[in-house]
């Protein structure tokens, strides 16, 4: 199985704003996407639901184009914290952590970055796209993670929404890069609207979004995308049971 794979796509409340948004990925000929659901302990949410069933937000699953095969729905837990205690709950026996696929954590400051990228089981560390970093990316740290299996996560919509985030944007993600040379790096989404090539109003118009904000970083095409394919491959594979093959020419489609 191979295609492309967004593993940010935010669990949205509405049922039909979410089924337009999977059903836009499917369309741009996304085989996968994991549905975020996102605990933010600033904002007090901190209970974590059962995610919800493929089966429960479509009678038939989106068909891939391109493809004969319906796209594959996962579901993924981020938890944003900012306090060494807020990681706890992924230690717990939580009746509903069962059924997550895939797990991520999003540290606030340079000592739970280091606490995710060296004690915490989790399959991705989410770096901010939307500001400075508040610390100093540290090579012992990502070193480690690198060898803990674990991947860093860069979200590219607000690059192509906003100048100043475009800025933040690339600021950041050159310090990861240039720390983690390019390995364990995986692209997503966040979209929150439609997925369209044609619709200005969109969050996310495919895989030329993505590949524009490649060129902003001033990487090489193939040698970026072909890591960072690879990379959402070993998540996915790792963490999921599915066997996965890699195929770069369906990854630089444009």
């Amino acid at each position: 199985m191979a295609g492309f794979v967004d593993l940010n796509i935010p669990h949205l409340p509405e049922k039909e704003s979410l089924q337009k948004l999977v059903e836009s990925a499917a369309h741009l000929g996304y085989s996968t996407v994991a549905i975020n659901y996102v605990i933010d302990y600033e904002e007090k949410k901190k209970e974590v639901v059962k995610p919800v069933l493929p089966s429960e937000l479509f009678t038939s699953l989106p068909m891939v184009q391109g493809k004969s095969k319906p796209i594959k729905i996962l579901s993924r837990l981020t938890l944003v914290v900012s306090d060494p205690s807020h990681c706890n709950i992924l230690r717990a026996t939580s009746t509903n952590i069962k059924f997550y696929d895939i797990f991520a954590v999003f540290p606030k400051n340079g000592k739970l970055f280091h606490v995710a990228c060296t004690t915490l089981d989790v399959d991705l560390v989410c770096i901010s796209v939307t500001e400075k970093l508040p610390f100093y990316i540290k090579r012992p740290s990502v070193n480690v993670a690198i060898d803990r299996g674990i991947y860093f996560e860069l979200v590219y919509v607000p690059a192509i929404k906003d100048s100043t985030m475009r800025r933040y944007t690339i600021s950041n993600a050159l310090s990861l890069m240039q720390i983690c040379r390019g390995k364990n790096i995986v692209l997503s989404s966040a979209a929150e609207k439609g997925v369209c090539h044609q619709d200005t109003t969109s969050d996310d118009r495919g895989s030329s979004c993505l590949l524009r904000v490649v060129f902003l970083v001033k990487l090489p095409r193939i040698h970026f995308l072909g890591r960072v394919y690879s990379a959402v491959m070993m998540v996915l594979s790792s963490h999921t049971g599915y066997q996965w093959h890699l195929i770069l020419g369906d990854v630089l489609r444009v």
